[in-house]
């Protein structure tokens, strides 16, 4: 395997190994993508990669990080999507698109404006669902834990999404189950403090992850992937950890999972050990344990590096955030420094 090399997933084929990761704009207009997106997105998909996962698109409102986050609750917002996912698409790259339900990190402001806890005189909600009324900090607000009746929503309002992201045209879709947000909440017992079929034991907690998954292929065809992105470690003692991460991939893999997105931290406030490709390990092992395609996230920035690490098979695609902030034709510059020749647009042919 090479960067460059493309992959079979499912039904569809990657014309190389380089994603656009997930990234929050908050600049969102009551959830329906704006300009920017079309913008933001669309110069990572004419700068040359594989696929372009949008930004972490809330399946009810009050599952939002902040008032600025974008959704796929409404039809309204699957045809704000629709022709982003066309010119994604026309680009020759993967539109994908990342279903999320922010849990008890719900109604926060956008960054740029601080704050841990959106009051609703601000705009913010209540209440917030998590599975146990068990706040991320001090300061922040205390969720209601979520009913049986609530849990049984939220995975139609996963299952409403993905329909809705199919009819708009996205060809990925990819389950949010990583940095503290609610389906990540449900599986650490640092978050998860039921008793009943939800919590307490692995088998409960990976409960909910599971039927949402097994729901989202009812609505989403075999021939497309099905991603899940998760948190391989809370770096924080009790939490959830790699072990778990291999045991709950092994587990999703039969429930129709294409590739596993593989992160780590946001559940707790924790001391995590950044530096270049600190998470590209926990890929490397899963993919090795579990035998199912992984994706590696995390301080990936040079091509050499990239490169490496899907020739080492330490995982089958990388994915790039910050750097793709910096540069979005960073695959176009990769290519060149490994001596590849890629296709361009034809309007910037003089440039190649």
């Amino acid at each position: 395997m090479q960067l460059f090399e493309p992959l079979a997933l499912a039904g569809i084929t990657l014309k190389n190994r380089v994603l656009v990761s997930p990234m929050c704009q908050y600049s969102a207009e009551n959830g329906h993508p704006t300009p920017w997106h079309l913008v933001h997105l669309g110069s990572r998909a004419v700068g040359g990669a594989a696929l372009v996962m949008v930004e972490a698109t809330a399946v009810e409102a009050t599952g939002r990080i902040s008032p600025g986050d974008a959704g796929i609750w409404l039809d309204s917002q699957a045809d704000a999507w629709a022709p982003i996912a066309k010119f994604i698409t026309e680009q020759g790259a993967v539109p994908a698109m990342q279903l999320a339900q922010a849990g008890r990190k719900a109604s926060t402001p956008v960054p740029w404006h601080g704050g841990t806890a959106l009051q609703p005189s601000e705009g913010g909600w209540r209440p917030i669902a998590a599975p146990s009324p068990v706040a991320y900090d001090e300061g922040w607000i205390v969720p209601e834990a979520l009913t049986l009746d609530g849990i049984a929503a939220v995975t139609r309002s996963f299952v409403d999404a993905a329909r809705r992201a199919l009819a708009a045209g996205f060809q990925v879709i990819e389950l949010h189950a990583a940095h503290g947000y609610l389906a990540h909440e449900f599986l650490s017992p640092l978050s998860n403090t039921r008793s009943d079929a939800y919590g307490g034991s692995f088998d409960n907690r990976i409960r909910f992850a599971r039927e949402v998954i097994r729901a989202l292929r009812t609505v989403w065809p075999e021939r497309l992937p099905l991603f899940v992105r998760i948190s391989a470690t809370d770096w924080a003692e009790g939490g959830w950890d790699l072990e778990q991460s291999c045991a709950f991939a092994l587990a999703v893999k039969d429930e129709g999972v294409t590739l596993v997105d593989v992160s780590s931290g946001g559940l707790v406030p924790a001391k995590i050990p950044v530096g270049t490709g600190y998470q590209t390990s926990f890929a490397a092992e899963i993919r090795k344990r579990v035998g199912i395609p992984t994706g590696a996230v995390g301080l990936i920035t040079s091509p050499e590096q990239a490169d490496h690490i899907v020739r080492t098979g330490q995982a089958d695609v990388v994915s790039l955030a910050r750097e793709m902030l910096r540069d979005p034709y960073w695959p176009r510059r990769a290519a060149k420094a490994l001596g590849v020749k890629i296709e361009g647009p034809v309007q910037y042919g003089r440039a190649w």
